[in-house]
């Protein structure tokens, strides 16, 4: 349920305490008015969500990691733009489209999507095919040649914790992990020392998220000039794989670009050499 202008009460109330918190003063009188609507803009046009001027779960998931010190804002998201060398509406755009809205559950886990097809080749890279296919037949749940067996929500993070104990490294490359669901595997690629370091700076906050999710992009020089040029299918294609069309990442993509370059209106950048 999202709060909107005109709404009264406890949860408006709330709302206003958590703005006001944040930095984007307002009276806390449970009346969503005029001034209620002016500050939740701002802080949505901060924070990288899509500014309605509703208050719906991404916002006040927002506010709360606004509190904890671990959400994206605008600053941060800027840098992201700069280092690729992008105006900050495309930055915006590929942040919204290619994310799944908020790296931690609610009780500030990363959110992480456990693959047990990946931890049956990453077990087999490991250790072996013999130990791989001995634990697919005591855990198929967690070890299978084929995807699935998700839980879902929170309770991936119980199926990564399960596929810990049998092999701790394997098991963190085989989940994709925090707000753009970037595999575990990709770890030595994006600059991490070891698996444990990418897993602590998961864990940490959304800015890591980002902080991969630019690395992932860096490496792939195809992907990061089809980013610049905005040509969407180009860059969905590499992002989601060949299958983009089935969810109209494409279009999807150019529709939240016409959206973000009015709220942050595109200077064109250098692109990198």
């Amino acid at each position: 349920m999202s709060l909107k202008k005109g709404d009264t009460g406890t949860a408006v109330a709330d709302l206003q305490r958590r703005l006001t918190k944040a930095g984007y003063l307002v009276a806390v009188d449970g009346w969503f008015g005029e001034a209620t609507e002016q500050a939740l803009l701002a802080f949505q046009r901060d924070h990288m969500i899509t500014a309605i001027g509703q208050a719906g779960p991404r916002t006040m998931t927002a506010l709360l990691g606004n509190e904890r010190g671990n959400q994206l804002t605008i600053n941060h998201m800027q840098h992201g733009a700069d280092l690729l060398a992008l105006p900050l509406a495309t930055m915006a755009t590929v942040a919204q489209v290619e994310s799944i809205g908020e790296g931690f559950t609610n009780a500030m886990r990363p959110v992480v999507l456990f693959e047990r097809h990946v931890f049956y080749k990453q077990l087999t890279k490991h250790q072996g095919k013999a130990t791989a296919n001995q634990l697919a037949a005591s855990y198929p749940n967690l070890v299978n040649p084929k995807r699935g067996g998700y839980a879902g929500g929170a309770a991936e993070w119980e199926r990564l914790q399960l596929a810990i104990s049998l092999h701790r490294d394997a098991a963190i490359e085989s989940a994709s992990w925090g707000m753009f669901q970037i595999m575990g595997y990709h770890w030595q690629a994006l600059g991490f020392v070891s698996v444990s370091d990418w897993m602590g700076a998961m864990q940490r906050s959304e800015v890591e998220h980002l902080t991969a999710l630019c690395r992932f992009i860096q490496q792939d020089p195809a992907m990061h000039k089809a980013m610049q040029g905005r040509k969407w299918a180009d860059f969905a294609r590499r992002y989601n794989g060949p299958a983009f069309k089935d969810n109209d990442y494409d279009t999807k993509l150019a529709k939240a670009y016409d959206h973000f370059a009015k709220v942050y209106p595109v200077q064109e950048v250098a692109h990198v050499a």
